[in-house]
């Protein structure tokens, strides 16, 4: 469906992509808040979440799992690591590289910060079908895939 214009030009229906932009801020919004309520951050969050299971992890590779750059996580590890949540070394096999680990402080961070993203998940599915949440997926997915897929301009060769 084309978003249907009125008479002085503007749409009448607001832009997917403005509605998703405005809705995933929301949602961010309100999943910091509830990580906040359980003694954490994202950036807590997603590294706890990279470590668990992991007994040792260079910080490249927890990076990478992140999609962050080296710098930032570093940031996020100097804090995390003030708090007792994790530990650092650097690699035996490479000296250059430092191994993450998570202390019982870690752990119990984890399991506590994992309480509140399974409450906010069941709070967000408040409401929808198992088939709907399957097809919310595959729509976001595809709107992801959309995105990201280059605009052709006129005149371009195929």
């Amino acid at each position: 469906m084309s978003i249907i214009r009125g008479v002085d030009s503007r749409p009448r229906q607001e832009p997917i992509g403005l509605l998703v932009a405005r809705t995933a801020k929301t949602l961010s919004r309100s999943f910091d808040a509830a990580l906040d309520e359980g003694g954490g951050s994202l950036a807590t969050w997603l590294v706890l979440r990279s470590l668990t299971g992991a007994a040792h992890a260079s910080q490249r590779a927890i990076a990478a799992d992140l999609g962050i750059e080296g710098p930032t996580l570093t940031h996020h590890l100097h804090r995390m690591e003030a708090d007792g949540l994790v530990t650092r070394a650097r690699d035996p096999q490479d000296r250059r590289a430092h191994l993450v680990a998570l202390t019982d402080d870690g752990h119990a961070a984890f399991q506590s910060l994992l309480g509140a993203v399974i409450g906010f998940d069941e709070r967000l599915r408040a409401g929808l079908s198992d088939d709907e949440i399957a097809t919310l997926r595959d729509l976001l997915h595809r709107l992801a895939a959309n995105a990201a897929t280059q605009p052709r301009h006129e005149g371009a060769e195929p």
